[in-house]
């Protein structure tokens, strides 16, 4: 595509058409766009139009489109072509900080991060200069500029916080701070003077603190990975300056918004999180500023008002003091019952009530609550914050905190016993105050692992928890049901499991309920409980002791769904999943009704799949009711294929991407429950999963090539007989998978399902031209993952046809292949192959060469013949090798650029190892003793003499065990 104005013409037209409602007009711009987004010039044409379109809605259409199209392409994957153009790729350098700073903020924000994705491939090594171009702008004074430099280096270096430690990373933290450190400083220190200057305008405070809150969060990503050497010089400049803006209170700064942190929140907020960086990671040398950031935060807590607004500053003070009072040299600051007494009542009581605001999320937006309160994701709630500090503090304070919470905690449940429907609020904060004081660690697994010993978790269970659950009406006071649920749940590994069995039917029974949250935290509750381990490994909670429950449990989960706001309730969805998996067969049953539902539910969602989870845990609950009516009777079968084939054709039709792999690990577990032929239904379906397009797509590779095993392994005679034309399209599907590092493995999945299963003759005209291309391959780009594979392979080919085809076609390819492959790739690599079927083949497949191949005795092979033995008897008796060399570590690692439909294993869609040798072979050891035993009966003394003269000891000494347990000997 050229830079022309006409180009430029059709480009506006096609985006503004992207914008339209109408999905007729929408989607064929949409595919245009994608058509034309592999020429050359495109990504500098969308560059120009956001430069210079006129129009306001095209620029900003321009910009997204632009930082979609380097999210998608910009990474280089191996194996793949490159999808920009390298002169493109400089122009784009080149061009875009100066654009990106020049632009209004919608713009600036887009083109910002874009650079970030360009700066994560490309910076420093591919792009040394962005740094220098980026801090010769501090010195433009425009603070737009200022503000588009700052932002687009936060969204660069703020990776530095979760990036694993190494040299590499070293070495560009230090390239950083070489360049960024001094002028990032110079630049606060001046910002905080202009804020002086400009303290009575109220644009130019905006403007200046919306860097000032840049230049803190750059501080903290600088100073993350460990205390940088200029940091530590200049402490004194930063916390001085860090101090002060905690402490200032600058009217023109204060908004009105109850629900939105002002630029001031926001900043002081930061300033905690510094600080409290500092308190953990470096506290000596932050030791000399300690006590006034302490003084400083605790009067921030004291005077914020409980406005959502300053929900995020509060919880970050909190933050702050609860990671000072666990490190075990504050302890003096927190020592005296007065101080404690003042926090407990100032600071935790006060953000522990459940506000307006909460009440207002747990009834309208009850997601969002329940992906805070559930998920952990409230981190920057001030509940959560409150519930660290109480924890921290017991660390050395358990006995007087707990005190001082006692006495909260009785007053609060006795002023509920008085008016119970007014006063609710004062037991749901007793409970959440019981809680956090009682959890000392918890996990996601297992809830609480350790509890404080001083209170009686039970006793308060029934006492408080109990009556409120077992009331008649599931749908009065919902918060405090969410609260009592919430307990068991968290409680569940400390509550005896008497209490946990009298729950079950009251969290069956509170699946009805109105609430959202309240159905969601039983349907959570109950799957956590079924999860649980007892003695022996097993469940818990046995199937048995859920006999009276079966209907009712399946008929209240299968209900929820039809409550209001849960239609795609994930939680509900898994606890489906999970009592499918406890009952096992005493869901046969209600299976028929089960299975309707479940497919209505999949032919409703895959319209417009938006919940992923929810997704794939209805996908796993088709599969084990699949499952677990079929192996109590496998000619079900037919009448779930019935149910679900309808479904599937159409999400196959429809290509629904998202749900393909999952109906491609269906397919394959129906077709592996078949014992004899393949019906008729699959294999019209079977010419459509060879098309190249759907291989194109890398969430497709693994289940299509499951289901094409399962294919081969039911109806191999009927593709040999009725679809021999298509073989060659299997193999072309072996080709494209082979040729790929991420998937080599998936086409070898492939290939030795082909060998195993189809009859000899049906291949015979291909099996030269694969092993050519095998051998190409590993010309090309010889990996570890790529020889253990191809070792299997040959191995399994050996079984399957015998040694002397194995030699025969080696040497077809080329004079004394076979000798090389021995020499090169199977005696010195041999050990790499990990997994007990592999290294059965492996063993087999060797012990085969050895023995009856006549060539290895008496031709120029001969020489390899103890060398390859020594090496199956390492194979037998030597660790695992399973090394691999540097600069393959990250091949195997699926990383594909840009939004793809990942694939997600159905872990109850699994398929069982399958051993091609099987019965044939048990010990393959004393296989290996039989073959010899055989061998040296044809050719008597060949055998012990060549083993005499070239065996090691330890070596024959094994093997000398092997004859014995065989009780063979050699002639």
């Amino acid at each position: 595509m050229e830079l022309s104005d006409a180009n430029l013409q059709t480009l506006t037209e096609y985006l503004k058409k992207t914008l339209d409602p109408d999905p007729a007009i929408r989607r064929p711009a949409e595919k245009f766009l994608e058509s034309v987004e592999g020429s050359q010039n495109y990504p500098l044409l969308l560059l120009t139009l956001l430069e210079k379109s006129q129009e306001n809605v095209i620029k900003v259409c321009a910009s997204v489109t632009f930082k979609n199209y380097i999210k998608r392409n910009w990474r280089i994957v191996e194996d793949e072509p490159n999808k920009i153009c390298e002169s493109d790729r400089i122009a784009i350098k080149a061009n875009i900080v100066p654009l990106m700073l020049s632009s209004p903020e919608q713009i600036q924000k887009q083109l910002s991060d874009a650079i970030s994705i360009i700066g994560r491939e490309d910076f420093p090594q591919k792009w040394p200069d962005l740094l220098t171009e980026m801090v010769n702008r501090f010195q433009s004074g425009d603070f737009h500029v200022i503000n588009g430099v700052l932002r687009t280096a936060h969204s660069l270096f703020k990776r530095y916080r979760h990036e694993f430690k190494s040299n590499e990373l070293w070495t560009e933290i230090k390239l950083v701070l070489d360049a960024f450190a001094l002028p990032l400083t110079n630049l606060f220190k001046a910002t905080i003077e202009l804020c002086s200057t400009h303290a009575n305008d109220a644009s130019a405070l905006k403007v200046l603190f919306s860097s000032l809150i840049l230049i803190a969060k750059l501080f903290y990503s600088l100073n993350f990975q460990d205390l940088p050497e200029f940091f530590e010089d200049n402490m004194e400049t930063w916390m001085t300056n860090f101090h002060s803006l905690l402490t200032l209170d600058n009217k023109l700064l204060q908004t009105d918004d109850e629900e939105e942190a002002g630029l001031l929140e926001l900043l002081k907020s930061q300033i905690c999180d510094n600080a409290a960086l500092y308190a953990q990671k470096y506290d000596e040398e932050f030791q000399p500023y300690l006590p006034r950031f302490v003084t400083a935060i605790w009067n921030l807590l004291v005077t914020t008002g409980q406005e959502v607004k300053y929900d995020l500053l509060v919880s970050n003070a909190i933050q702050f003091l609860a990671s000072v009072c666990e490190r075990p040299h504050y302890k003096h600051l927190f020592e005296d019952q007065n101080t404690l007494t003042s926090i407990c009542e100032k600071v935790i009581v006060p953000n522990m009530e459940f506000r307006a605001a909460d009440e207002e999320a747990f009834e309208d937006n009850s997601e969002e609550y329940i992906r805070r309160d559930l998920e952990g994701s409230d981190i920057d709630t001030r509940r959560r914050a409150a519930c660290d500090l109480v924890r921290g503090l017991c660390k050395f304070f358990e006995g007087p905190v707990t005190g001082i919470f006692s006495g909260y905690v009785n007053s609060m449940l006795q002023e509920y016993a008085k008016n119970p429907s007014v006063n609710w609020k004062h037991k749901d904060a007793a409970i959440y105050l019981v809680t956090s004081l009682a959890s000392k660690a918890q996990t996601q697994k297992h809830g609480i692992t350790q509890a404080n010993e001083l209170v009686n978790l039970t006793e308060f269970f029934v006492n408080h928890i109990q009556p409120d659950l077992k009331s008649a009406t599931v749908n009065e006071f919902p918060v405090l049901k969410a609260d009592g649920i919430k307990y068991i749940m968290i409680f569940r590994n400390q509550v005896p499991k008497e209490q946990l069995l009298v729950s079950v039917p009251l969290l069956i029974n509170h699946l009805q309920a109105e609430s959202i949250v309240v159905h969601t935290y039983a349907a959570h509750a109950l799957e956590r409980l079924f999860t649980m381990r007892g003695t022996n490994n097993t469940t818990l909670i046995t199937a048995a002791e859920m006999a009276p429950f079966v209907e009712v449990l399946l008929t209240n989960l299968f209900k929820a769904l039809t409550l209001p706001g849960s239609s795609e309730n994930e939680y509900i969805m898994k606890a489906i999943m999970r009592s499918f998996s406890l009952l096992q067969e005493s869901i046969i049953p209600y299976i028929p009704s089960v299975i309707t539902q479940l497919t209505q539910k999949l032919l409703a969602v895959s319209k417009n799949p938006s919940k992923p989870h929810f997704n794939h845990y209805m996908f796993e609950s088709i599969c084990l009711s699949i499952r677990i009516t079929c192996k109590a009777n496998p000619e079900a079968v037919g009448s779930f294929e019935e149910a679900l084939f309808l479904v599937f054709t159409e999400i196959l039709q429809n290509d629904v991407q998202e749900f393909i792999p999952y109906v491609f690990q269906v397919m394959s577990l129906l077709l592996e429950m078949h014992k004899n032929e393949i019906p008729s239904s699959y294999m019209a379906l079977f010419p459509h999963l060879l098309q190249p397009v759907l291989w194109e797509r890398t969430g497709n590779i693994p289940p299509l090539v499951r289901l094409l095993q399962a294919y081969l392994e039911r109806g191999s005679s009927t593709i040999a007989s009725a679809a021999a034309d298509k073989i060659p399209g299997l193999l072309g599907v072996f080709q494209k998978l082979i040729a790929s590092k991420a998937n080599d493995h998936q086409g070898f999945y492939l290939l030795n399902s082909i060998i195993e299963h189809m009859p000899p003759e049906s291949v015979d005209q291909y099996r030269k031209q694969i092993f050519i291309l095998l051998f190409q391959r590993l010309q090309n780009s010889k990996t570890t993952k790529f020889i253990k594979s191809f070792l299997v392979f040959i191995n399994l080919y050996c079984i399957r046809y015998g040694a002397l085809a194995l030699q025969e076609i080696f040497d077809s390819i080329q004079p004394k292949m076979f000798g090389m492959v021995l020499e090169k790739i199977i005696i010195p690599e041999i050990q790499k192959v990990s997994g007990q079927v592999e290294k059965k083949i492996c063993a087999v497949g060797i012990t085969k060469i050895l023995t009856e191949c006549p060539p290895m005795m008496d031709t120029e092979y001969t020489k390899l013949w103890i060398p390859l033995l020594q090496a199956l008897i390492g194979l037998f008796e030597l660790p695992e090798d399973d090394t691999i060399p540097d600069e393959e570590h990250f091949i195997d690692i699926e990383d594909t650029p840009g939004y793809q439909t990942a694939f997600s294993q159905l872990a109850f869609a699994g398929k069982k190892e399958h051993d091609p040798v099987g019965q044939m072979v048990n010990n393959p050891r004393i296989h290996l003793a039989q073959s010899l035993h055989k061998l040296s009966t044809a050719c008597p003394g060949r055998v012990l003499s060549m083993l005499s003269t070239s065996l090691n000891a330890e070596a024959l000494q094994y093997l000398q065990g092997y004859l014995q347990a065989a009780s063979v000997s050699l002639l």
